[in-house]
């Protein structure tokens, strides 16, 4: 067998599925890939890079909806890459443990300018349109790991859960509503809620430039 990135990328992934994060290993992958383990360092560095390079195949097969559509509104985009990024570290076991704390790609970088530029362009700040990025990544993220580290006795635990909250209305008629939703329907919730508060951010901003126009006009002279 030829070893080479792509062939280690596709055996670390298989390996993963089958083993899950906690028993991946640099040691186990070379006895499946039948080679000794420094092999493996002439094309990846450490384990951390291979663990980079693992997530950014996962992204590059999966994750669909990285650059908005032509005509495309910032918001709508911004809602279906998250969906997408959280379709793609589901598809993989353990797939946002991986992506936790890997360093960006620096050949993602245009694309990241050009979702940048798409929420620039409605008036939001670089730095607060990145904010709002970071956010939605790391809530994306966290959305998965709790869904992917769920129990399999986790039906009982939500139906214990509910029955101690059915005597405290608040939280009886939240937890109903989050059984009826599921996950799909719950993720996409934090996500608009987020976007509407950029939303009215950006609307906050444009009316005081606006304010500020008005401020800044010369009073007329008085007709005579």
């Amino acid at each position: 067998m030829k070893l080479d990135s792509e062939t280690i990328l596709e055996a670390a992934l298989a390996l993963l599925d089958e083993v899950g994060m906690d028993k991946l290993s640099t040691r186990l992958l070379a006895e499946r890939l039948g080679v000794q383990q420094p092999a493996l360092y002439w094309h990846f560095k450490n384990k951390r890079a291979l663990l980079d390079a693992m997530s950014g195949q996962i992204l590059r097969r999966a994750h669909e909806r990285r650059l908005p559509l032509e005509g495309e509104s910032w918001d709508a985009f911004l809602l279906a890459n998250a969906r997408s990024f959280r379709r793609a570290l589901l598809a993989r076991r353990d797939g946002a443990r991986l992506h936790a704390g890997t360093e960006p790609d620096p050949g993602d970088l245009e694309m990241v300018e050009a979702q940048l530029a798409a929420v620039v362009s409605r008036g939001l700040p670089a730095p607060q349109a990145m904010a709002l990025m970071i956010a939605l990544g790391r809530y994306t993220v966290g959305c998965v790991l709790e869904e992917q580290a769920a129990p399999d006795d986790a039906p009982v635990r939500q139906q214990t859960l509910d029955a101690a909250a059915a005597s405290r209305p608040l939280l009886a008629e939240a937890f109903a509503s989050y059984r009826k939703a599921g996950p799909d329907a719950m993720f996409d919730v934090g996500v608009q809620l987020m976007l509407e508060g950029a939303k009215a951010r950006i609307a906050g901003m444009a009316g005081k430039k606006t304010t500020g126009l008005k401020a800044d006009r010369k009073p007329k002279a008085p007709r005579r």
